[in-house]
């Protein structure tokens, strides 16, 4: 009888070769463009929208070695029409919650970047904060992760996070999946490579097994798409990191960052869907861009939370996801240390997906 790999170790090496794709992706993106110039860099990050994650924060856990950048992808509808709106199938009301969380972690000697996706469906203790889409004021009360933003803005999503993690935030940038769809379309669409076909009619998602080219209103579907994988979050993450991999794979391989009104078009694009803090301006962007310039691709990689249960009944809110705390700190730990994500002991929810996906079907 041939030999056989665990459904833990096939999930951490599908996981791993996304990894190596999204991080030579990146390293090639970087080498592409610096030849652009600080002129560029500093006019991006003059037409970033700004935000202060860091308002009113106190008591905030010890900074650790490395660097933490929070990314958060958002559901905001903010200027779209009722055409737009019906055509991506995002609803006439936005909540501005949390659509995907992820956590970056860059080593202190820059020569390694870890990517901790963390559920937006994760129960969490949001802090005591004041509403900012109406007024009001909130004791500290029991919620979803992704409510966090919704609730108090971004210092509430950095507060919880940290809460969470035990990790400091250095910078925090926040991406509006509405706008990235014309980024898609502007490096001609994105292809993903699917075992079955997918179908969710409220994302208006309806792809066939196998290659699918999808338009940005395609991407934005795939993206947000919920009831797949029997609804779970975790495997819904998992689509997201592939596709980021997939998105800069298309814009190096089709050789839009050489070509300079292309590569304008889809920069200005990205600036449109981008916030990000303060202190993340232009010198910031050159210094990682230079660091990634160095990454070797086998010191990359994306981690999973470690789950309890993927879903967890909850009165009021549903469905949660309850962290393994334990595998979560020791996850955490090995970060604030700056050493590389420790290898699960145990395969919870997280890291059995029902459907084995294998790259060589495409």
């Amino acid at each position: 009888m041939p030999a056989t790999t665990s459904r833990p170790e096939r999930h951490r090496g599908f996981l791993s070769r996304w990894s190596l794709r999204l991080a030579a992706a990146l390293a090639a993106m970087v080498l592409l463009t610096s030849g652009v110039g600080h002129a560029m860099v500093d006019s991006v990050a003059g037409a970033v929208r700004r935000v202060d994650p860091f308002q009113g924060l106190r008591e905030r856990p010890d900074a650790g070695r490395g660097l933490n950048i929070l990314l958060i992808g958002t559901d905001s509808r903010e200027g779209l029409t009722e055409e737009q709106r019906r055509g991506y199938h995002v609803g006439d009301v936005g909540c501005h919650c949390a659509d995907a969380v992820m956590l970056l972690h860059l080593s202190e000697s820059r020569d390694r970047m870890t990517v901790v996706s963390l559920p937006r469906d994760t129960y969490a203790q949001l802090p005591a904060h004041d509403l900012v889409l109406s007024k009001g004021h909130h004791e500290g009360h029991a919620d979803k992760l992704n409510a966090a933003l919704s609730h108090g803005g971004p210092p509430l999503m950095v507060r919880t996070v940290e809460s969470l993690t035990g990790l400091r935030v250095d910078h925090y940038l926040e991406v509006d999946f509405a706008s990235f769809v014309r980024a898609v379309d502007e490096v001609g669409g994105v292809e993903v490579c699917t075992a079955e076909p997918l179908k969710d009619e409220r994302a208006g998602l309806d792809i066939p097994a196998g290659r699918t080219m999808l338009d940005g209103v395609g991407a934005l579907s795939y993206v947000r798409a919920r009831h797949l994988d029997g609804g779970s979050d975790v495997h819904r993450l998992e689509r997201q990191q592939e596709f980021l991999a997939a998105f800069l794979d298309r814009a190096i391989n089709d050789r839009v960052l050489l070509n300079p009104a292309r590569l304008g078009g889809t920069v200005d694009a990205l600036v449109d869907s981008v916030a990000a803090d303060p202190d993340f301006g232009a010198e910031e962007m050159l210094e990682l861009a230079s660091l990634m310039r160095d990454f070797d691709p086998a010191n990359t990689e994306f981690a999973a939370v470690p789950v309890a249960d993927d879903a967890r009944e909850v009165e009021g809110l549903g469905s949660t996801i309850i962290w393994d705390r334990p595998e979560s700190d020791r996850l955490f730990d090995a970060l604030r240390s700056d050493e590389p994500p420790p290898a699960p002991t145990d395969a919870g929810p997280a890291a059995a997906p029902p459907q084995e996906r294998d790259e060589a079907y495409c």
